[in-house]
Order: structure tokens, then sequence, then C-alpha cells
């Protein structure tokens, strides 16, 4: 059973029933977070490795702490239970003595962190009776939002830029998604997806715009707790787009703090962005409290070219609880970084995968990270949805010529 009480308002905490299409705040126009009655989930789930054997290793690991009651409605392509690869080559190329770890999501559906949110997402709105949905998306969104409507068999429209990477339009495609490709960046994609949602009668999956894709997302929390025995890591290093990574963590980590499956520590959280499109990063040096779109964003990385975040309060909230920061790094050294990665530990990341090596050089440069640390990197992706940035048809193609 799901122990989901309600729906409050990450601002002004005004809370709102379960029923219903809700998104933002009608107040505050801030995002909303689902709220479960977290003493009776605690006296409902054992932690005793023969206990949690029986349970499933994808999102749906703690259903008592997701937001879908029906088990029916409960979608999965089995997304989640990805590793946590003790990166022990990579710490050797990097001459580093601490303990270095990769929590690979390249291996989930649709090949990214994405198949997450999207899972719970998509389920819940089909438990509510929604039918058509729309997301506006980079690509990896799309892909995992196109994946999981046709799982629940409904329609789905998605918004993208008209230079994303041609895979990405052609997997949206082949799952049966419309696909309107937009002039512009992501935040104008949203602008159209909204539009049409409002005209047409679609539900906006948008990011964190809608309470359960975060939901979907803290599972990344849970894992990570329970794949280190309980016990977070000193930092966490991820790549920052719409935030719902890092806000979904942190809330998994008080709700696992208040059911007492561990203590009060937590990881100094870094958010890393590119130095094409840092909203997060300029906000955080300013000691601002909220982000100012970025003008003129641009980056391989297409998961990092998001100008203005509906979750910015929440996310420099949350760097600055946990004593975190926020690094930018070139498009350069982010793909210096996956190279490294795929080199070192035969993960073949993601640009924004690839950026959390960047930066933490940088940071370890700075002294900011300690040599005794324990630090776990966010691969959020697959390279293979970004061959193009690393094909180069001449070289791949060159024939070697026989020896007599």
């Amino acid at each position: 059973m799901s122990f989901f009480q309600s729906l409050e308002c990450s601002q002004c905490s005004r809370r709102f029933d379960t029923a219903g299409l809700h998104r933002l705040c009608p107040d505050c126009k801030r995002p909303l977070l689902a709220r479960y009655d977290l003493e009776a989930a605690r006296g409902a789930i054992s932690l005793e490795p023969s206990e949690l054997a029986r349970r499933a290793r994808n999102v749906w690991r703690f259903p008592e702490l997701q937001p879908v009651s029906d088990a029916l409605y409960r979608l999965t392509l089995g997304e989640g239970g990805t590793p946590l690869v003790n990166a022990e080559r990579l710490r050797g190329k990097l001459d580093w003595r601490g303990s270095l770890y990769i929590k690979d999501e390249s291996l989930n559906p649709t090949a990214s962190f994405k198949a997450r949110g999207m899972a719970v997402a998509i389920s819940r709105a089909a438990e509510l009776g929604v039918r058509v949905v729309t997301v506006p998306s980079a690509g990896n969104a799309a892909c995992a939002m196109a994946a999981y409507a046709a799982r629940a068999g409904l329609e789905a429209h998605v918004y993208m830029p008209g230079d994303v990477p041609a895979n990405f339009i052609a997997q949206c495609r082949a799952l049966g998604a419309t696909v309107h490709l937009i002039d512009g960046l992501i935040t104008d994609c949203g602008r159209a997806s909204m539009e049409d949602a409002e005209r047409f009668g679609r539900f906006d999956v948008t990011t964190l715009k809608e309470p359960y894709r975060l939901e979907g997302k803290k599972t990344l929390g849970y894992e990570l707790a329970e794949q280190m025995e309980w016990s977070l890591p000193d930092v966490v290093i991820y790549p920052t787009g719409g935030g719902t990574g890092l806000v979904g963590m942190w809330k998994a980590f008080d709700e696992m703090e208040t059911m007492g499956w561990i203590d009060a520590k937590r990881p100094r959280m870094v958010s890393v962005q590119s130095a094409g499109c840092a909203p997060i990063v300029r906000a955080f040096d300013r000691s601002e409290k909220t982000a100012t779109p970025w003008e003129g964003a641009k980056t391989v990385a297409d998961g990092l070219r998001v100008p203005a975040a509906v979750g910015d309060i929440l996310m420099l909230d949350i760097i600055r609880k946990s004593a975190g920061t926020a690094v930018a790094v070139s498009d350069a050294a982010l793909m210096a970084g996956a190279d490294t990665m795929a080199q070192a530990e035969g993960i073949l990341a993601a640009p924004e995968g690839g950026a959390t090596v960047a930066a933490f050089e940088t940071l370890r440069a700075r002294g900011w990270i300690a040599e005794n640390e324990r630090v776990v990197l966010f691969n959020t992706g697959n390279a293979l949805s970004y061959a193009h940035l690393w094909a180069n048809e001449t070289e791949a193609r060159t024939v070697e010529p026989r020896r007599a």
C-alpha cells in the first residue's frame, strides 16, 4: 500500500489533497512535494536483508513511499536498480587516494535517468485518468516519456529544440510519440508544450511543474543509501539541468532520516553545469536566492542546456544547506571527462556524466575535496545517445593495409 497523504507547496507549505491533476502551487507558482505518513511507513517496511530480497529492484522497491495506490498502474520497463561502481581504475588514473564511485544511470531503459521520473509520473497520470501527455525536452526526457506513455497506452506529444540529435527524434517517433520541433531552446519548447496542453486538453509533465517525476528521481537517494549500507557519502557530484535528481535525492535523505534509516549526516551536494549555460552556478556565486535566466545558452551537453529551472530556489537551498558548491566546466573539459570515465571504467558516459569528472578534478585542485573522503559521481546517461559528438567518419573507416 501507499502512505501518500498530501501535496505540499515547497515555498509556502500550503497543503493539497491527493486527488486531481495538481501542478504548481496556485499561490506562489512553486513546485508541490508529495508527503507521506512516514511513521506508518517505518512500521510497515523492514530493512532486514531477507525482507529486502523479496522486493523489486526498480523504482517501485518501496511502493509505500510512492504516490501510486493501485498496483495495476505501477508501470515498469526495468528502470532503477542501477549499479554503484567502485571506480578504482578511475581513481588511479586521477591519482587520488580517496574512495570514488560512479552511479551509472546509463543502464536505465531509454539509456538515461529520466526513465525513473517518467515511470512514476506517467503511472500516476494514468491512475488519475489522463489520456494525453506532453513534455518539453532536450532529448532524454522525451524518449523516456514516449516509452512509458506507450507502456500505459497514452497519447504522447514531445516538444524539442530543432537542433537536438536526430536519434532522439527517431526514438520518440518509433515509440509512437508526436514530435514537435521548435526553433529555440528548452524554455521555448516549454512555452509551446504548455500552450498546446491548455488548448488541446493535454497533461504537461514538465520537470517540477507536476509533483510526481520528482518521486521517481528520489529513488536515486534511496538506492545510494542502500548500496552504501545506509551510510551516505561525503560528496555527491551531480550534473544539473532542471535539477530534479538533486532535489529528489535530498527529499529521499530527509524521508529516510525521519524513518530512522539513516542519521542526520548529509553529503555535500555539488551542482555541475556547462560554462555555456550555468544559471545555478552564477546564482550560487552571487549568493542569490533565485537564478536569473541564462542568455544565449550553448553547450554540447543537451541535458545541461536549461537556461531557467523551475526548481532554482530548491537547488540553491540544498547546495547551501549541505555546505556544497556549484561548478561550471567547459565543453572541452566535460568531453574529456567522459573519455576518461570510458577508458578507465568501461562506462560510456554522456557528456553530462563527463562533466562530473571535470568538476571532481576542479574541486580537488582547489582542495575542496579531501583525500580521505567518499565521493559519488552521477553519470546520468549513455554516450550512444550523443554518438555524433565522438564520430569521425574518416578516422572510423580507415582501413589498415594488410602486410604480405
